[in-house]
């Protein structure tokens, strides 16, 4: 199994113990999606409590990957809604998974179909 494969598999397990209703196709895109951001360990989390981090967020993924317009109090709640909905507890709010949920709080999936 590649390594990748073991990082999809360990946030498709992530997202059950979180309960989180992400399918596996969905977790297994954004993966590939993300690159080598998956690899490290600093880059493959959000840390919710660093403003640039989730200014980053933002801006690189909700406003450039997904396209979205919306105001930025809009996504900013999101991203809040996000982060609250991973565990205000969790230190390891998984990339991955945090950008899956934006994605389907958004209804902007398609943006993974090839």
């Amino acid at each position: 199994m590649s390594k990748r494969d073991e990082i999809i598999e360990a946030m498709i397990s992530e997202a059950k113990k979180l309960n989180l209703s992400i399918s596996d196709d969905l977790i297994s895109k954004v993966t590939v999606g993300l690159g080598p951001v998956i690899y490290n360990k600093d880059t493959a989390t959000v840390a919710c409590g660093q403003p640039k981090e989730l200014e980053t967020v933002k801006n690189n993924f909700l406003k450039k990957k997904l396209g979205l317009t919306n105001s930025d109090e809009e996504l900013d709640s999101a991203i809040k809604e996000v982060c609250e909905q991973l565990g205000t507890s969790n230190r390891s709010k998984y990339r991955v998974l945090f950008y899956a949920l934006l994605a389907m709080k958004f209804n902007k999936e398609n943006v993974y179909d090839a």
